[in-house]
């Protein structure tokens, strides 16, 4: 955030390849490799966390545990450690058992030398924190097919040591297969960030606020989430009625047990950034505002209505990240409802907030979204990945929506998206993020999510053979053209 620069949102998912979903594979390097020569500098992405069956990088299982659908089978061939590359896509698609995974690891246990093996129990000794626990919880899950924790047997629910212990003896094959899936999602993952960063490319990630109730943190540290004894929720989080929704939005996920965390000097938070930091350059913090205050819904209520708002503890806890980590590599997602607090808690900190031009029409000279009210020290999107791809929003927005953003733009020649990929570009911001979908010029129908739906989202995979001829050329020489390709500095 000290220069001006371009990057590009995809999630890795969304990369090409011969599996369902995409992989840190041949397609992830080549990505990397149309990143440089285009001169876009970041590659933002979503949660890189093993997901629920849903999908969604926001409802993960862990959030320490990388998504094991991305690991690229080819790769352990080529490591020598899985010779039948055959692929089985029920067992490969279930992060509970993994059976290509399992076949990786009895290769490793045969042909790996003395180096490979002792870089494996370093990886395993250095992620005990929340390894151990992790292969545990997928361990017994699986057994109990896939029944959320705290309807497990109550000496597994409130983690009984006694009982744990048997079950470690037990299962210690499949908790090392859960280990061993995890050092190779890692390796793959730091060799790929490896590769990006010495081309220039910075990783961008992005970090949900919550967790989810079905997770192995909560599990595994119940102290520190709003519980009752039986490990139900007792409030869960949400957003209160709005414009957009007359009931607000129910996301279900536990509240922290705040005073808990500060008494512990916000040890959790900063395990968990720490961990993230290993695999990025730079976090997007979700729903920033609640650290300065959330919203919180009686778990019993069906809709977010009956929520109220309560006091987080952002301060004292920003301090104490400083205090860790010198200069927070934090960006702001300061979307939704923001108050002059969220705001003066995000600018006491330096950290950079988001511009979204989708959002900037259509009302009048006010509206923060427009580029004059833009500063540098934020990141500026056409849209996100909640958002419809810009010519899908463009083509859906009102009359007088549309008019105004043709007249601030200037009635340009240039069919949409372009005009709103300029005005990103064009902007103080010292960031400027375009999602793929944009820069190929894509309709609807490639949107990533739609919010507050369940079908049909996460699951958007690009070609190559959608990138048009002269794309890069075209974005060289608007990165040029706007100071975006470190020319300036």
């Amino acid at each position: 955030m000290q220069q001006r620069r371009g990057g590009v949102l995809l999630h890795p998912t969304s990369l090409p390849g011969p599996a369902k979903l995409g992989t840190l594979g041949a397609d992830a390097y080549r990505f990397v490799d149309w990143l440089e020569r285009t001169g876009m500098a970041v590659w933002q992405m979503l949660p890189l966390n093993q997901t629920h069956p849903g999908g969604s990088p926001y409802q993960c299982l862990s959030v320490h545990g990388g998504n094991v659908q991305l690991i690229c089978l080819e790769q352990l061939g080529v490591w020598g450690w899985l010779d039948d590359l055959s692929e089985d896509p029920h067992s490969y698609r279930n992060p509970f058992d993994c059976a290509p995974l399992q076949r990786a690891y009895a290769g490793f246990m045969r042909q790996a030398d003395e180096a490979q093996h002792a870089a494996y129990q370093h990886f395993i000794s250095q992620q005990a924190h929340w390894l151990d626990d992790y292969a545990l919880f997928l361990a017994i899950k699986n057994e109990r097919q896939g029944a959320p924790w705290w309807e497990w047997d109550s000496d597994l629910r409130t983690r009984n040591p006694t009982a744990l212990a048997a079950l470690q003896k037990r299962l210690h094959p499949v908790l090392e297969h859960h280990r061993f899936a995890q050092y190779v999602f890692y390796r793959q993952w730091r060799e790929l960030k490896a590769y990006a960063n010495q081309k220039g490319i910075l990783l961008f990630g992005d970090m949900p606020i919550f967790v989810a109730h079905d997770s192995a943190d909560v599990w595994a540290q119940r102290t520190l989430f709003d519980l009752d004894e039986a490990g139900r929720a007792l409030t869960v989080a949400g957003v209160p009625p709005d414009y957009f929704s007359s009931t607000g939005q129910r996301w279900g996920n536990p509240h922290y047990n705040w005073v808990e965390m500060e008494k512990q000097g916000f040890s959790w938070w900063i395990e968990r950034i720490d961990g993230a930091l290993e695999l990025l350059d730079l976090i997007r913090i979700d729903h920033f505002r609640g650290f300065e205050a959330y919203w919180s819904i009686p778990a019993q209520a069906d809709t977010a209505m009956h929520g109220h708002w309560v006091q987080a503890p952002g301060v004292a806890l920003f301090e104490r990240l400083k205090q860790h980590f010198g200069v927070l590599p934090l960006v702001a997602e300061d979307l939704g409802i923001i108050t002059a607090e969220v705001e003066a808690l995000r600018d006491q900190f330096g950290l950079p907030g988001m511009k979204i031009l989708q959002f900037a029409f259509g009302g009048d000279a006010d509206n923060p979204y427009l580029p004059h009210h833009h500063v540098e020290n934020c990141v500026v999107y056409t849209g996100t990945h909640d958002n419809d791809t810009s010519l899908g929003w463009f083509s859906s927005c009102t009359p007088p929506c549309r008019e105004h953003a043709l007249a601030y733009l200037g009635q340009p020649q240039e069919a949409m998206p372009w005009p709103l990929i300029r005005c990103a570009l064009a902007s103080t911001a010292r960031l400027a993020v375009i999602p793929l979908q944009d820069l190929l010029s894509l309709d609807t129908a490639h949107r990533m999510n739609t919010p507050g739906t369940v079908e049909d989202n996460w699951s958007w995979r690009f070609a190559w053979e959608m990138i048009p001829e002269g794309l890069e050329h075209q974005l060289r020489h608007l990165l040029h053209l706007y100071g975006r390709d470190g020319s300036a500095h």
